[in-house]
């Protein structure tokens, strides 16, 4: 049985997951704002040298600009205590700039596995892992076929 706080987190994530796929950057700095503590600490590899929220919304740059129809599809939400981890599949096709490899027109699909834990209603730290060799294989970057 879910508690207020968890119910309340999953809807915070909603609200953030929804604003990812819109697809427009300034509505997802702006509900990152809003959801994402400002010192919000950002466990894993992320372009650029910003920390917080500045980290997150560049990630959301580089991915808008790369692959400006990624949608995440959330498989799985679970939620207890002050913590949520979300199971999601990515989509895109690479339409711009990613990594130093200009747009292929190819698709992409891959998983990723976000830990969140929120601070008085807000996001506070992130883990994140994701399936970035599958991402590069489809790309061509490396070697291999697609899984």
């Amino acid at each position: 049985m879910s508690t207020e706080q968890e119910t309340r987190n999953k809807a915070t994530f909603g609200r953030f997951h929804d604003a990812t796929n819109a697809g427009h950057l300034d509505t997802i700095a702006k509900t990152i704002d809003e959801v994402v503590a400002p010192d919000a600490l950002f466990h894993a590899p992320v372009p650029g040298e910003e920390a917080g929220v500045e980290a997150l919304k560049g990630v959301w740059a580089v991915l808008l600009r790369a692959f400006p129809d990624i949608h995440v599809t959330v498989e799985d939400v679970i939620a207890e205590g002050d913590k949520l981890v979300s199971r999601q599949t990515v989509t895109g096709t690479h339409l711009g700039e990613y990594r130093g490899l200009p747009p292929t027109g190819r698709s992409v699909t891959y998983d990723e596995i976000f830990i969140v834990r929120f601070d008085g209603g807000r996001v506070a730290e992130i883990w994140g892992v994701v399936d970035v060799c599958a991402q590069l294989r489809q790309l061509g970057m490396i070697p291999g076929n697609a899984p």
